[in-house]
């Protein structure tokens, strides 16, 4: 790992064996665990957790309060917006322990994704391109490319644009 080419705030924690692309800025209280790979230009924000094998693509940003569990995939310009939240056990029970990759759900965030603040992401589902998720919002099936998507749970209402503009 080369300090030169990223920023790491001194209040974060990074793990070995972590790959951090250029350019990417880390800031206070986060933690990277082993594994995870970031890709070149990401922005992460204040108290940001990112699991153990994680990818994260190019020119993603992740707001302040955001933990990306194992399981998680964001593909190159996904935002997460603050306090959003991804799950990744199906069933989870404190009684019955849950721990390690074989149980954890994929859950894939397509390219150039928007998920609004305090939205939820079961684990599982698949969030296409280009698709806007709204603040408060929590997603239980796969969400279509270009798909704007609110409520609880989450119900498309309409089509965006690449811009994230909404389309008669």
């Amino acid at each position: 790992m080369d300090k030169k080419n990223f920023f790491v705030h001194h209040s974060s924690f990074i793990d070995d064996d972590v790959k951090i692309g250029s350019g990417t800025k880390i800031w206070h209280f986060s933690h990277i665990l082993s594994g995870a790979n970031l890709g070149e230009n990401c922005h992460l924000g204040q108290n940001v957790v990112v699991g153990n094998n994680v990818k994260i693509g190019n020119f993603v940003k992740i707001q302040n309060n955001v933990s990306v569990y194992e399981g998680v995939e964001l593909e190159d310009y996904v935002f997460c917006g603050p306090s959003m939240v991804f799950t990744n056990i199906k069933l989870p029970r404190s009684e019955f322990p849950q721990r390690g990759s074989q149980f954890y759900k994929k859950t894939l965030i397509k390219k150039s994704a928007s998920i609004g603040a305090n939205a939820t992401i079961v684990c599982g589902v698949t969030i296409g391109e280009y698709a806007m998720i709204g603040s408060g919002t929590v997603i239980t099936k796969d969400v279509p490319p270009f798909s704007l998507v609110v409520g609880n749970p989450g119900k498309i209402i309409g089509k965006v644009d690449k811009k994230g503009n909404r389309l008669e």
